[in-house]
């Protein structure tokens, strides 16, 4: 992030999950007053909110949606939503509450685990450089348009490549995330908005923050490549998905060049590139920080199955994507890449992507497709969102930066700042150029010595010192043994779970939202294939007994491989692991023993670590015994899998793409109609998919699955729109698809885009109100019509044209702070940063009122004056006026 926001005022209630937005909360007394009921609902922050985090709202614990910025990145709606009780609303950011103060966390001085064994002998730490010297260069191409977006995107990068070389080299290409896009040389308060950047400001340089990696990759033999994507952080409020598919072909666009500049158009490449070794085209990574993740994401799909619509770039494919590096992804539409190997960071003091959805790159590939590809996850003990890029860093960054870490109003020895267990910023960077490397040098050159660095292995790097970097992951052809889910039976001291938010949700209270395995694509309360095993026991020797649904024989396994979450913060939970076969043959395979991450309420500690028992070269389990030698405890089990050592070839399958798209439909004067979401298939394998269904509030989702024949094209997903004679903003009966088995997702999301068709009401406001001091003022609202939309009507204040001021000290203080406002200093209102009155008018209302409650004052004093700037949202609602008020014996 850019800066720490401070959110001064929080009037406006937020119903919106917008793909915006990293907010620094100030210590403001708590909102009240909240009024929402039905209709569209607005949060305008008093400054742009430029991050990858989304802004969240929930409601009694529930996360109600996702709703998109406007230009400005201050004002978020999301049309036709409904929250229920406003007394339950929260208002969130990158894991903070914006409308008020978070609760006091709990102080938790427990120390990190010790660190992981070094590699063994015969490994390779990735981060120790080279013996290529490098050089250091940039290009600029001509900007490019992009559908969706409103303005030509750059087509910048920095190249550092190794000198002397021999031969064509792989190519590595970064992709950073969603920063703000512009800076003031001058002025280091500013936030300059739009593309290009106004007079006086210029980009930020985001993409020159990965040269260390850049340079360890060069000297070690790799042609690299950083990619500037400001123009779509500054313009992805234009398109639905947040820049997804437009950062994925910004991705492709400069491989093309990257492309012509490996064969006959060498003669025409940057000077930069021609002193570079030629890229070697078939063996390309891709890394992707934060937004970036998600676009690099995008860009190995669609290299892999062509979008059928227009993206930006419709040329052949002629190069193949080795891998992904996902640092602090995001991952909205949780539909990973399965097919390309990847490696995830997840940083345990993000301040961005606080809730490490990331994981999902791992967790949403299981039984999608083949499972040759490695998908592996880091959780990476100390580190934030941020300091993996220089140019995000206070200190060594060219325009203003922070640390995103949000420290608590108690102490987290966890990750604040100095203390012991929180990684400084060049160890940070140490800690993300070591596990680049370690991908490229895996991915690229298939070089296994580095692999147990990555596979769940559990052993570290020591160029990574003294960051605690722990490993799991999934695919690499391991051999499902438990894949937990309604047709598992499970006795003894297990029982099955969810990970999502129902009845028999995995975890529950806090614990339910401190976990990146529990992370919703939605609201829907289940999602099919995200169970897992809750195994709780008061006594040692309590056993939980798991049958999967037919036995599972494993042929030249070397290990079992199973995902586990102990609480954190718990010390030596252990358990006996045996097999019984189907014959009732008993085979000890060993002990497992987890100690519980480092957690503290702000951190998702709640992840699954990998821990293995040896097993014979064939065994047969038809049943898997968990036997806890400790007094009584509780832990999940994710899955579990035979492993072997080594790495298949990725093989890519020919997976069915699936995209979602949207239509405009007129809402209609009465009855129903029902449409069909544009679905478009590609492909002729078939294959099964989770569809979610939104309902007539667009709040609340269900599940269906869905299967697609072989070779079938079409799929019927209807959407219902009732009809009116009453205004409403347009709205959105939506829907929403993830990967199930032998598909891939593009778009995920779409539907009937609902346009109104009925006159815009009018707002009439009252241009003056008076009282005495000690009153009211008071001015009256009235709608010319019922609506079906909530319509605000926004007052903020300016200097009165004549006579003394309005000022804090002469209204109601208990109202003030209401408003998130301090009323100390004295001030007049109209130097109070972020001061507004934002009456509501509900969904079938016709009138409302401005009121500032007034104070008396002893003696008397001269009369006194506010004036308000008096405009409406939604914009449709057409009002641009001012009103005054006067207070007598101020």
């Amino acid at each position: 992030m850019r800066k720490l926001l401070p959110l001064l005022l929080a009037v406006f209630t937020v119903i919106a999950l917008g793909p915006t937005a990293q907010a620094r909360i100030a210590e403001t007394p708590s909102a009240v007053g909240w009024r929402v009921v039905d209709g569209q609902v607005v949060w305008t922050s008093p400054k742009p909110l430029t991050g990858d985090a989304p802004v969240e709202f929930w409601s009694g614990g529930k996360l109600l949606g996702r709703a998109s910025p406007s230009r400005d990145n201050r004002t978020f709606s999301l049309p036709g939503k409904a929250i229920g009780d406003p007394s339950k609303i929260e208002v969130r950011a990158g894991g903070q509450r914006l409308d008020a103060p978070d609760p006091k966390a709990k102080a938790d001085s427990r120390a990190p685990a010790a660190l992981p064994p070094l590699l063994p002998k015969g490994s390779v730490d990735s981060g120790t450089p080279g013996r290529y010297q490098t050089s250091t260069g940039e290009y600029t191409l001509d900007p490019v348009p992009l559908p969706g977006l409103n303005g030509s995107t750059e087509m910048q990068a920095v190249v550092v490549a190794p000198k002397n070389a021999p031969g064509n080299r792989p190519l590595v290409l970064f992709l950073h995330g969603r920063h703000q896009a512009c800076y003031s040389p001058t002025d280091p308060e500013a936030d300059p908005v739009g593309w290009p950047c106004p007079a006086g400001s210029l980009p930020v340089p985001s993409y020159r923050g990965y040269l260390q990696t850049q340079q360890l990759l060069a000297s070690q033999g790799y042609v690299t490549v950083s990619i500037s994507a400001d123009a779509i952080n500054a313009l992805d409020y234009q398109v639905a998905d947040g820049g997804a598919q437009a950062r994925s072909s910004l991705v492709r666009l400069h491989l093309e060049h990257w492309a012509d500049w490996a064969g006959s158009g060498r003669g025409s490449a940057p000077q930069i590139v021609k002193d570079a070794p030629v890229a070697d085209m078939s063996k390309v990574l891709l890394v992707g920080h934060s937004r970036g993740g998600e676009g690099v994401n995008q860009a190995a799909l669609d290299s892999l199955a062509p979008p059928p619509f227009d993206s930006g770039y419709s040329g052949p494919v002629r190069w193949t994507i080795r891998g992904n590096v996902f640092i602090a992804p995001t991952i909205f539409g949780q539909n990973p890449t399965p097919d390309v190997p990847s490696v995830t960071f997840l940083p345990a003091c993000d301040g961005d992507v606080y809730n490490l959805q990331g994981q999902q790159y791992v967790d949403s590939t299981r039984g999608v497709s083949k499972g040759k590809a490695l998908h592996s996850a880091l959780y990476i003990a100390g580190a934030n969102h941020n300091f993996f890029n220089s140019e995000w860093t206070p200190g060594v960054s060219t325009a203003p930066s922070v640390d995103d870490y949000h420290a608590g109003p108690t102490p987290n020895p966890l990750c604040d700042p100095g203390q012991p267990a929180r990684l400084t910023a060049p160890q940070q960077r140490a800690v993300g150029a070591t596990y680049v490397a370690a991908a490229a040098h895996l991915f690229l050159d298939h070089d296994l010595r580095v692999q147990p660095l990555l596979d769940g292995s559990g052993v570290r790097a020591p160029s990574a010192d003294p960051a605690h970097v722990l490993s799991a992951a999934l695919g690499a052809e391991r051999t499902p043994v438990v894949i937990p889910d309604g047709n598992t039976k499970i006795s003894g001291s297990g029982k099955l779970c969810d990970e999502i938010n129902t009845a028999t949700a995995c975890l529950t209270g806090r614990a339910q939202f401190q976990s990146p395995h529990t992370v919703a694509l939605n609201s829907s309360s289940t999602e099919a294939g995200r169970e897992a095993i809750d195994v709780r026991w008061s006594s040692a020797g309590t056993v939980a007994v798991i049958e999967p649904p037919k036995p599972v024989l494993l042929v030249g396994n070397q290990s079992l491989a199973l995902r586990m979450i102990v609480p954190p913060n718990s010390a030596g939970t252990s358990f006996d692991v045996t097999a019984v076969n189907s014959s009732g043959g008993r085979t000890a395979l060993g002990k497992i023993t987890l100690d519980g991450l480092p957690g503290q309420d702000r951190t998702f500690s709640y992840w699954a670590q990998e821990v293995r028992v040896p097993v014979p070269p064939v065994l047969q389990v038809a049943e898997l015994e968990l036997a806890p030698t400790t007094g009584s405890g509780e832990a999940w089990l994710l899955d579990a899998h035979g492993w072997r050592p080594g790495l298949p070839e990725p093989a890519p399958a020919k997976l069915t793409r699936v995209d979602l798209g949207t239509l405009k439909a007129a809402e209609g004067d009465s009855g129903s109609k029902t449409y069909q979401i544009p679905v478009t298939v590609t492909g002729e394998a078939g294959g099964t998919l989770k569809l979610f269904r939104a309902d007539a509030s667009g709040r609340n989702y269900t599940e269906q699955a869905l299967t697609l024949a072989p070779g079938q094209h079409t799929v019927d997903v209807p959407a219902i729109v009732v009809g009116n004679t009453r205004w409403s903003a347009d709205y959105t009966v939506g829907a929403q698809i993830k990967a199930a088995k032998g598909t891939v997702v593009g778009s995920y999301q779409g539907g009937v885009t609902v346009t109104n068709d009925d006159p815009v009401p009018t707002v009439t406001v009252a241009p003056t109100a008076s009282t005495a001091a000690g009153g009211a003022l008071n001015w009256h609202i009235s709608l010319s019509a019922p609506a079906d939309s909530d319509i605000y009507v926004i007052g903020d204040a300016l200097v009165p044209a004549t006579g003394p001021e309005l000022s804090t000290a002469d209204v109601d203080p208990a109202w003030l702070r209401s408003l998130g406002v301090d009323p100390a200093p004295a001030r007049p209102l109209s130097q109070v940063t972020g001061f507004w009155l934002a009456p509501l008018l509900l969904a079938g209302q016709v009138a409302a009122d401005f009121t500032i409650p007034t104070v008396a004052h002893t003696p008397a004093g001269p009369d006194k004056h506010v004036r308000l700037k008096v405009e409406a949202y939604p914009p449709e609602i057409n009002l641009h006026t001012e009103i005054t008020g006067t207070v007598t014996g101020g």
